[in-house]
C-alpha cells in the first residue's frame, strides 16, 4: 500500500552506496489506475500489505463489456466490466480458469495462465518476400484480441500466446 492504494513492483534496484545506508529504487504500478510511480525507499522501511484476495474462477461468457465468471469453490457467478479486468480481458476464452485479484470486493486484475492456445480467425495472407516489416502480420484470434504473428500463419491454425507479453510463441500442431 502506497498512499492508500495497492501497487505492485514492476522494477527494482538495490543500491548500496559507499557512504550511508542502502536503499531500493522502485518502479511501482497502481492496480487501480495503472499509473506508474518511481519511488526510493530506505533499507528496512515497512509497508502496510493491501487486503488482496486471489480467487480461482472459470470464465463463462462475455456479453458486450460484461464478463461473467463462476467461482470454482462456491459456484457463485460474478459479472465484471471489461475495464475492471485489465488489459488481458480480451484473451479470455470460454471455460478458461483464471485467477482474479480482488481488492475491497472489486476485481482489479486477471491473472491468466502464462501460455494459452487460441485459434486464428481472421488476418491477411502473408505475401512471400514481404519481410520489410520484420516478417510479422497482425491477426485476430477467436477471443477478438489482435496478436502479431509470423507471415506464414494462416486462418484456422491454433497458436500459443504468452499472456505476460501478448506475443506469439509457437504454432500448435
Amino acid at each position: 500500500m502506497v498512499e492508500g492504494d495497492p501497487y505492485y513492483i514492476v522494477e527494482f534496484q538495490h543500491v548500496k552506496p559507499g557512504k550511508g545506508g542502502a536503499f531500493v529504487r522502485t518502479k511501482l504500478k497502481s492496480y487501480k489506475t495503472n499509473n506508474i510511480l518511481d519511488r526510493t525507499f530506505r533499507s528496512g522501511e515497512r509497508f502496510e500489505e493491501p487486503d488482496l484476495e486471489e480467487r480461482e474462477m472459470q470464465f463463462l461468457y462475455a456479453a458486450g463489456d460484461a464478463y461473467t465468471f463462476m467461482d470454482t469453490e462456491s459456484f457463485e457467478q460474478f459479472t465484471y466490466e471489461k475495464k475492471q479486468l485489465g488489459e488481458n480481458a480480451d484473451l479470455l476464452k470460454e471455460n478458461m480458469i483464471a485467477k482474479i485479484l480482488v481488492y475491497e470486493h472489486r476485481p482489479i486484475a486477471v491473472d491468466l495462465p502464462i501460455f494459452i492456445e487460441l485459434k486464428v480467425v481472421d488476418g491477411e495472407p502473408g505475401v512471400r518476400g514481404d519481410t520489410a516489416s520484420g516478417g510479422n502480420k497482425p491477426v485476430i484470434v477467436e477471443t477478438g484480441a489482435v496478436i502479431k504473428v509470423p507471415l506464414y500463419l494462416e486462418i484456422g491454425e491454433v497458436i500459443k500466446i504468452d499472456t505476460r507479453t501478448r506475443e506469439y510463441v509457437e504454432r500448435v500442431r
